[in-house]
């Protein structure tokens, strides 16, 4: 399914296969290239093995259930789980064109609540990307310990976007100490930053996406009953890829957030876009703008006893 041909309002499809990239097909590219390492690292700590079933919760576009029954050669069944209805066609149609639709099933469910699935039933339950966005953490990791057999694996990728929003509070505290004054594009990338991300000690904590750290996973996964647990928290600081500035106002940092050209076209004066155009378009289509990344990965067992 290509960028334009996603007609629909479900935030989740629309940001995956198009907000993501803004439809720029190199910049899509790019994107899948750095979230195969993701996918590769999670599924080598599920330990797969042929004959097994494995269970992808939020499951997406189907990258990672292709890649394991690649991987597997097509010895092994996935269930894939989302609660896209949108998201999980997609995944359908992909799987069934690679020729893997019948080593597949197909559930709309959330994380916290997968009542479709059967108890102990699965031999591995993996996630990219999911957990952040569920208020209810601790039954999610409580569905996944009942659906995994004993002995079964728990293995997941999550950001950690704390950081993020603690940049949206010290810009707005910047802001409100009269930092605008020397600094005319502090209000605007304020601005922009609490758009995307909660700018209050009580957004941050209201807020799924932003009220965890890497050390909470571990501590839920560790109540939810999980054993043999290893936490890897990955900071990753860089520089951007050049991009053409119409992809990188066009894009959006999770699902939930608006676009820059969507907070600039509603937020900004037209002397304010031209600002900050001004200020940061060079930099972008230059490529070298700082990037950091940060992904907890967790993984752990279900315990035999």
């Amino acid at each position: 399914m290509a960028g334009g041909e996603v007609g629909t309002d479900d935030v989740w499809a629309r940001w995956l296969l198009t907000d993501r990239h803004a439809g720029d097909e190199a910049y899509r590219a790019a994107i899948e290239d750095e979230v195969s390492r993701y996918t590769e690292r999670v599924l080598d700590a599920a330990e797969l093995r042929p004959g097994m079933t494995l269970l992808d919760l939020g499951a997406g576009d189907g990258s990672l259930a292709l890649r394991a029954l690649e991987r597997l050669g097509g010895e092994a069944e996935v269930v894939l789980t989302d609660v896209s209805a949108p998201l999980l066609a997609h995944a359908k149609a992909r799987l069934v064109a690679a020729g893997r639709g019948p080593r597949c099933r197909f559930h709309r469910l959330a994380a916290d609540r997968l009542g479709g699935i059967d108890s102990a039933s699965v031999d591995a339950v993996t996630s990219r990307a999911v957990l952040a966005y569920v208020g209810p953490r601790a039954a999610a990791f409580a569905e996944a310990f009942r659906v995994l057999r004993p002995g079964g694996r728990l293995s997941i990728a999550e950001p950690v976007f704390r950081d993020e929003a603690e940049l949206a509070l010290a810009l707005a505290a910047r802001v409100a100490a009269g930092g605008g004054a020397q600094d005319p594009l502090l209000p605007l990338i304020a601005r922009w930053k609490a758009a995307q991300f909660p700018a209050t000690a009580e957004g941050i904590a209201a807020t799924p996406i932003t009220n965890f750290g890497e050390r909470d996973l571990l501590y839920l996964a560790q109540a939810a009953g999980f054993t043999d647990l290893h936490l890897a928290f990955c900071i990753d600081v860089g520089r951007a890829r050049p991009v053409s500035w119409a992809s990188y106002i066009g894009t959006s940092p999770h699902p939930l957030a608006p676009s820059l050209a969507m907070i600039m076209a509603r937020d900004f004066s037209a002397g304010e876009r031209a600002l900050l155009e001004a200020a940061l378009r060079p930099a972008v289509e230059a490529g070298g703008l700082p990037q950091t990344d940060r992904i907890a990965y967790l993984n752990g067992r279900r315990p035999t006893a």
